[in-house]
Order: structure tokens, then C-alpha cells, then sequence
């Protein structure tokens, strides 16, 4: 299993890379917008759409909505993100209380498109966005801080988790997590922000904004893996899919991004670090 899962990370490592930051801004809309349409083909399972045509087409669905959505001002796609996650805390709080007025197919599809259509939003806000933080002004720099911010979380969380993870943090949806990894991930992130900023040449007053955006960021990251994981439970499955040997599905991959990635976003947008940009 561990040999499977290097081989594919080895694979998949240069296309993301080249995908992300060495494409034009269509050229990143193409590829992200490919890449959130598999993960809807698993969504589509997740919400109990289980013969392939359904799945197909719900994955249809997506990629039109993506394409539609082009010229629609983004930040308006992102305060829907924000709401929808703070609905999404309350839902995965009381699991599996509440799960009948959303277990429904149609319900559980809709919550799908409340995922992943702003998180392709809010990639692409940051993509082709006017960027200035500190000295540095290159769009793909805020991309990178994002997945950044998500990795160091994670791996904050578990090197916490492992050490005092006592106090669970959501057992009936995921058993594993814990109270001190989420602590622990915020630890690891503030970290993060400081350190970025240094290298950025940012002034004090950004600095200490940086730490509370990605506090924010943070949080809400852990609680994109905990909807996933609910769905997961909920429909008695434990991967997304087998997309990725070793890895499990796309969405196992990128469920805290399409929670953190909307509301990074909205977050420096409003702080005017992120101008709406053009493609």
C-alpha cells in the first residue's frame, strides 16, 4: 500500500504542479474546473446516485455550472460559501441527529454543488485576482499559501493528535480526530503565517491579520473533512472512490481545500490583498 501510494504521488505531483502554476489563467480554469468535475463523478456516489450514467451526468451538471458561472462576480459565490459552511457546522455537530432532513438523494446532490462549485470559484478569484501582500504580488504565491496552510494543518493535527488526542473532537463522524490535532493544526498554521510574512516583508499590522485569516482558514478546513467524512458514513462507504491507488478518491484529497479555499478568498479579499480580476 505505502509503495502504491508513493508511485502515484510521484505521478500526480508534476501535473498538479504544472497544472497550477504554469498554466494561463484559462488554462487553470480548465484544468481545476477537470479536476472538480471527477470529484462531483464522486459526489455523485457519495449522495446515493449509484448507477454510472446518474453519476456521469450529475458530473455534467457541475462542469456546466462551472462554465456558466465564468462571468459571475465571484465574490458574491464566496459569501454563499461562507453561509453554507456555517450551516455545514452545525449539520456535522449534530450527527447523526438531523440526518433526515438532509439524507435525501436530491438534498445530498445540492450539498455536493454547495462544495465544490466555490471552491473552483474561489481558485480562480485567486488565480486571476489583483495580488499584493507585503512585497510580493503574484497570484500563485496566494494559491500555494492555501495548500500550504492545509497541509501544515493536517500534519500539525496529527503529530498533536498522536501525542494528547484524548478528547475527540467529532467521534460519531470521524472517530480519529481529535480536539489537540485541531489545536495543534491551528499551532502549526499560525506558524506558517509568521513565517510568510517575514518572507514577504509584510508589516506587523498585516502580519497579525495573516495569523487570524489563516486561523480562520485553518478551522475551517478541518470541518471540509469532517462534511466529507459524514457523507462518507452516512452512505456506508470509505473512500470517494479508487480514482488515485493508494489514495482513495479526489475528494478524499481535496475535501479541507474546498472548505478553506472560498473563504481564504473572501477573506484577503476583504482585507484588499485580492482585486476581482479578469481572464
Amino acid at each position: 500500500m505505502l509503495k502504491t501510494r508513493i508511485i502515484t504521488a510521484l505521478i500526480l505531483a508534476p501535473i498538479a504542479i504544472g497544472g497550477i502554476f504554469f498554466t494561463s489563467p484559462l488554462g487553470f480554469a480548465l484544468f481545476t474546473g477537470a479536476i472538480i468535475t471527477l470529484g462531483a463523478w464522486e459526489w455523485a456516489n457519495m449522495s446515493g446516485i449509484e448507477a454510472q450514467p446518474g453519476r456521469v451526468i450529475y458530473a455534467a451538471v457541475v462542469a456546466a455550472l462551472l462554465y456558466g458561472l465564468l462571468n459571475v462576480p465571484s465574490v458574491a459565490v464566496l459569501w454563499l460559501a461562507v453561509i453554507w459552511w456555517l450551516v455545514c457546522f452545525w449539520l456535522v455537530r449534530r450527527y447523526p441527529a438531523g440526518s433526515d432532513s438532509w439524507g435525501a438523494v436530491p438534498v445530498r446532490a445540492v450539498m455536493g454543488l454547495l462544495v465544490l462549485i466555490p471552491a473552483w470559484v474561489g481558485l480562480n478569484h485567486l488565480r486571476t485576482g489583483g495580488f499584493q501582500f507585503g512585497d510580493l504580488a503574484d497570484n500563485r504565491l496566494a494559491i500555494l499559501y492555501i495548500f500550504l496552510v492545509v497541509w501544515v494543518a493536517d500534519i500539525g493535527a496529527y503529530f498533536a493528535g498522536r501525542a494528547f488526542g484524548k478528547a475527540k473532537l467529532a467521534p460519531r463522524v470521524s472517530p480519529g480526530k481529535s480536539w489537540a490535532g485541531v489545536w495543534g493544526g491551528l499551532a502549526a498554521v499560525a506558524l506558517l503565517a509568521v513565517v510568510a510574512s517575514q518572507l514577504a516583508g509584510a508589516t506587523p499590522v498585516q502580519m497579525a491579520l495573516l495569523i487570524v485569516a489563516t486561523l480562520v482558514t485553518g478551522f475551517v478546513s478541518v470541518l471540509g473533512d469532517l462534511l466529507e467524512s459524514m457523507l462518507k458514513r452516512f452512505r456506508g462507504i470509505k473512500d470517494s472512490s479508487q480514482l488515485l491507488p493508494g489514495h482513495g478518491g479526489i475528494m478524499d484529497r481535496i475535501d479541507s481545500l474546498t472548505a478553506a479555499i472560498p473563504v481564504f478568498a473572501l477573506i484577503i479579499t476583504l482585507l484588499g490583498w485580492l482585486t476581482t480580476g479578469h481572464w
